[in-house]
């Protein structure tokens, strides 16, 4: 009788992973590596400018004299003492919020809008975000042709609408008040295309079995908006605000390529006085004072609105 023998081959062991292959399956080396590149963007583009922007508001620091003797507050205390400095705080205040709460409510009206079925409703969206998408300095060139007092198209059409005579025509960007209108309405314009995808992502948000109800109750427009919509998304609302408060007051771009802040100074900000001061004049230390004033304020406002979010969510 054969006997038969069956030979059996032991399995290979698994390879051992290289050193390369471990890090990269190891968190505590992952997390790092792709965290880094933001630290070193905010450490060289945040950090180090802020830091820097200190050390010079507190020095004599210009073109003409290169000198970084320490000074103390004494550039704080100058620009708190400039006429000019003090309407140009006033001017920010007023061009933040006005233009917050007109770029906010167009925002809410255009969301409501979007959320009814209309033909065209795509086309509709991408006219809404353009002024979010076209580049800042195309647009307010636009803007700045528009208010032209020659030719501007505004007034042309407020003519033929039988609003004003033929030899009436404001001078937008050349009157004071006029001129911080202008400001105000091309950076609300700006600012509708978010608030207007910040809003229609809070009103989808609601529940339909809760708008549903209202309608069974008879809650007319007013009141469904300010006792049911509204409450329910305050913590959008407050995040919207936060961002676009601190887009604006830091922002100068629309003041100075449409008035660059002028007439007399009526339409100056912060951002654009500091950048007039700072780099124009040459005066850097009392332009990175004038920029570092806005610190306080946008970090009071974060810290109202956020302690206010957190409430809400208890």
């Amino acid at each position: 009788m054969e006997t038969t023998t069956t030979t059996t081959t032991a399995a290979a062991p698994p390879a051992k992973p290289s050193r390369f292959q471990y890090m990269l399956d190891n968190p505590g080396f992952l997390a790092p590596l792709f965290m880094a590149p933001a630290v070193v963007y905010i450490v060289l583009l945040v950090a180090f400018p802020t830091v820097l922007s200190v050390y010079y508001s507190l020095s004599a620091y210009n073109i003409y004299n290169l000198s970084f003797k320490f000074v103390g507050l004494k550039n704080y205390i100058d620009i708190f003492q400039d006429d000019v400095f003090l309407q140009t705080l006033g001017n920010t205040f007023i061009f933040t919020i006005a233009a917050n709460v007109i770029g906010l409510a167009l925002g809410k009206a255009t969301a409501l809008l979007l959320l009814r079925d209309f033909r065209g409703k795509v086309f509709v969206r991408f006219l809404i975000i353009l002024p979010w998408a076209v580049p800042i300095a195309l647009a307010t060139l636009a803007w700045r042709w528009m208010f032209d007092s020659l030719y501007s198209v505004i007034n042309w059409s407020l003519q033929h609408a039988h609003l004003i005579g033929p030899n009436t025509w404001p001078n937008w960007l050349g009157e004071e008040h006029l001129a911080m209108i202008s400001v105000i309405i091309v950076h609300a314009w700006r600012l509708f295309p978010f608030g207007a995808v910040i809003f229609l992502a809070g009103l989808t948000s609601i529940p339909k079995d809760v708008m549903d109800a209202c309608v069974v109750d008879g809650a007319g427009f007013w009141r469904k908006n300010f006792q049911i919509v509204i409450p329910m998304i305050t913590p959008i609302i407050a995040i919207a605000g936060l961002f676009g408060i601190v887009f604006t007051f830091t922002d100068m771009s629309v003041v100075y390529l449409l008035t660059k802040g002028g007439p007399t100074n009526s339409t100056h900000v912060l951002g654009s006085l500091a950048f007039q001061v700072g780099i124009l004049s040459g005066d850097v230390s009392h332009g990175a004072a004038i920029s570092l004033v806005m610190f306080p304020f946008l970090l009071v406002a974060s810290i109202l609105l956020l302690r206010f979010l957190r409430r809400r969510e208890v």
